[in-house]
């Protein structure tokens, strides 16, 4: 699978399946595959930047580049992982080690109140100034119990979307 074979063996089907805790099934790694292949335009065995951006629902995503920092390189195998994520099947805490990776963008396993202040501008880009950012960030950590000083881990996110009734699920097309 390191160089994009034309096809997946029974052995590497098995072999992503257990890369993403069986959160796919064995036709939806066939498909995943599939669309792998159609993005991996000079079947390098991985995905660059430039090739995700090539996907429309992606390249629209306000978050795009916090993305790409996440996505860029990625083998097949890392890629049907990185999916796993938006399965039905997979768990909170995993659905929620993703969101938190998205804001910890200097992977040091803590988001600070910066941290999420430049997520929120990239989602609200210019509708909303960077003092109406930081005042409705401010009093949201405030209600939570956090200050703006204070830094969250993935602890702390997984508590906070505990309750929340998060859905990322994405339903993998099967032929």
């Amino acid at each position: 699978m390191g160089n994009a074979p034309s096809m997946l063996t029974q052995y590497d089907i098995e072999e992503v399946q257990g890369h993403c805790n069986k959160l796919f099934t064995q036709q939806e790694i066939v498909s995943l595959y599939e669309r792998f292949c159609q993005l991996d335009r000079n079947a390098k065995g991985f995905i660059s930047a430039d090739e995700f951006m090539s996907v429309p629902e992606f390249a629209m995503n306000p978050l795009a580049q916090r993305l790409l920092k996440m996505v860029d390189g990625l083998n097949f195998k890392d890629f049907v992982a990185f999916l796993s994520a938006f399965s039905a099947k997979a768990s909170l805490e995993h659905k929620v080690a993703l969101i938190f990776r998205v804001y910890d963008s200097d992977g040091n396993g803590k988001v600070t109140f910066n941290d999420i202040l430049e997520v929120l501008r990239d989602m609200t880009g210019s509708f909303m100034s960077d003092k109406q950012r930081e005042e409705v960030l401010a009093q949201l950590l405030q209600e939570a119990g956090y200050t703006k000083e204070s830094y969250l881990l993935l602890d702390d996110f997984v508590k906070i979307f505990a309750n929340s009734g998060l859905k990322m699920d994405v339903e993998v097309p099967v032929d």
